[in-house]
């Protein structure tokens, strides 16, 4: 949506546009590592052997990795969800340059974060569910198929919510290019 004021012409239509798609999407990004840490938080599987008095258990605090997953999606979340007023007053006030630096500063950050965390549990996930013979570690997923389900979708949330970073900074650098 163009308009002429003056000598110059107003795009005011479109960097509103991208405001309300960076909101949308910020909110998207915060359900989804939100779910991801409560996924992964909450994963635990146990399973007789032999008798009912020995069992096997796998929680993801069995593992450092995992609670590092948790940690970093929560944070992330924390973030995310901490930015949905400035991206309002993005959608308010649509020219707005120095907020929006602040944000791909941050969003950069976060992606950091969010990539490290999703990595390192893709590493751990892809070893229960196909182990390493070499290494003698056998896969665990044959045995407990809801702990490896869950994980597996926790990690799917975490991987939306990096896309999501991604379009994110983009979005901010159109935004800011535009003006």
């Amino acid at each position: 949506m163009e308009r002429e004021e003056g000598s110059r012409v107003v795009r005011g239509g479109v960097n509103k546009g991208i405001s309300v798609f960076d909101f949308v999407l910020r909110l998207m990004g915060f359900m989804g590592t939100l779910a991801g840490a409560i996924a992964m938080g909450t994963t635990d599987e146990t399973l007789p052997f032999f008798t009912q008095f020995i069992r096997f258990r796998a929680r993801y605090s069995d593992l450092p990795t995992f609670t590092f997953f948790v940690v970093a999606n929560a944070i992330v979340s924390v973030y995310l969800l901490l930015s949905l007023p400035l991206s309002i007053f993005h959608i308010v006030r649509s020219k707005a340059k120095g907020s929006r630096m602040i944000l791909i500063f941050f969003d950069t950050g976060m992606l950091g974060l969010i990539t490290a965390g999703a990595s390192a549990a893709a590493a751990i996930v892809y070893l229960a569910h196909k182990g390493n013979v070499r290494a003698n570690w056998l896969a665990i997923c044959q045995q407990f198929n809801s702990f490896c389900e869950r994980i597996s979708g926790a990690l799917i949330g975490s991987f939306v919510a990096m896309a999501i970073l991604i379009l994110l900074i983009l979005l901010s650098a159109i935004a800011i290019s535009r003006r």
